[in-house]
């Protein structure tokens, strides 16, 4: 049975909804061919793009001899982020699925503020639990598992964990691995997807509601290709999550409506979702700008404590970039990670396999470069 008719954003990588090329021609009436050759010539401008590449052509026709030029695809990259650099982040053509996701965050915020006037227990409790099991779901799920494969799980458990992930309003498995894949990449440099270097604000939450400018800054032909995560977009389930994302938010917060009524609500997708949300984004942009650097990576990438306190251990961000594929991101015995904690736990009832730590070669190579 087709899952599309559920789809709020169709898959964009799915070949019978795209329709992604577009031409722009302009061309210069020339001189009549009666006049003199020595007249202007012809000019002739053309841009094209594919699913796959980007042309430029620049071409001066002169009777009888022509001359064509294909311009660096560098320079139409760097054009292009500097064009919608310009637009600004608030005055520039938004699309549905920015105007959505931004809607989202800001009614979460709205339910975070009535919340401190309905509390009961109930209230408290759901939170709490939420809120562990939706983090977890992010650092262990969609982190250090989806995106760095530091361990196997059984794939029944890797998608409760991903599910888990689902709920922590940061977006479907696909979209938030394709990002952090780009960040690992091209940390700090143009095409980093929240680059500290274009501001706290950017750094920290201005990224996620931007999918044009991220996809023209990692170099995808559209927004939506996500080229760098075909292990998920392979697995019907994260395909099923991606296109029907918004429906499993709004579900969650019916659910707690009707068990709690508003307290719930304003408690569970409310103050939980901005607490868990802004505590991980705090490793995009604090963890970028303060803290220690016991390791020389080649970037601005620091260990912060309490970030690491408030988000299960992902603030140990500089020994995360000395050690990407590591499930421990707490190097030191007084480093509280509490994701590796529970990774430990699943290794030893058996379901947690491949564990990857650092050896002592790599440890001691990063030890004589910090030096």
């Amino acid at each position: 049975m087709s899952l599309m008719p559920f789809a709020l954003f169709p898959t964009a990588y799915d070949p019978i909804t795209i329709n992604n090329k577009w031409r722009i021609r302009r061309c210069l009436s020339s001189n009549s061919t009666h006049k003199k050759q020595t007249q202007s010539p012809r000019s002739y401008f053309m841009i094209s793009t594919s699913s796959t590449k980007l042309n430029i052509v620049t071409r001066a026709i002169s009777h009888p001899n022509h001359v064509t030029r294909v311009a660096s695809p560098a320079v139409a990259l760097v054009s292009e982020l500097e064009k919608k650099r310009n637009q600004g982040f608030w005055l520039r053509d938004w699309d549905r699925v920015d105007v959505t996701h931004l809607s989202l965050i800001i009614g979460k915020h709205v339910l975070a503020v009535c919340a401190p006037f309905v509390l009961n227990w109930g209230a408290f409790w759901v939170t709490l639990v939420l809120s562990i099991f939706t983090g977890m779901g992010v650092t262990l799920g969609y982190h250090r598992l989806l995106t760095h494969r530091s361990f196997k799980l059984p794939k029944w458990l890797e998608y409760f964990f991903a599910y888990c992930g689902v709920h922590a309003g940061q977006r479907d498995p696909i979209f938030w691995v394709s990002v952090h894949k780009n960040h690992h990449k091209y940390t700090d440099t143009e095409k980093d997807p929240h680059s500290p270097k274009e501001g706290f604000w950017f750094s920290h939450i201005g990224w996620f509601h931007y999918n044009d400018y991220l996809a023209a800054k990692c170099g995808e032909s559209r927004s939506g290709q996500y080229s760098n995560v075909p292990e998920l977009k392979a697995q019907w389930f994260y395909r099923f999550l991606h296109d029907t994302y918004v429906w499993h938010t709004i579900g969650l917060g019916t659910l707690l409506y009707v068990l709690g009524g508003f307290p719930y609500l304003a408690w569970g997708m409310g103050m939980r979702a901005v607490m868990v949300n802004h505590f991980t984004f705090f490793a995009t942009s604090v963890c970028h700008i303060w803290g220690e650097r016991p390791w020389n990576t080649p970037d601005t990438s620091t260990n912060n404590w309490w970030v690491a306190f408030l988000t299960f251990g992902e603030g140990w961000h500089n020994n995360h970039h000395a050690f990407p594929s590591s499930a421990c991101h707490g190097m030191e015995w007084w480093q509280l990670d509490l994701t590796w904690e529970l990774i430990k736990f699943l290794e030893m009832v058996g379901l947690a396999k491949d564990v990857k730590l650092p050896t002592k070669a790599e440890k001691q190579r990063m030890m004589l470069a910090s030096n």
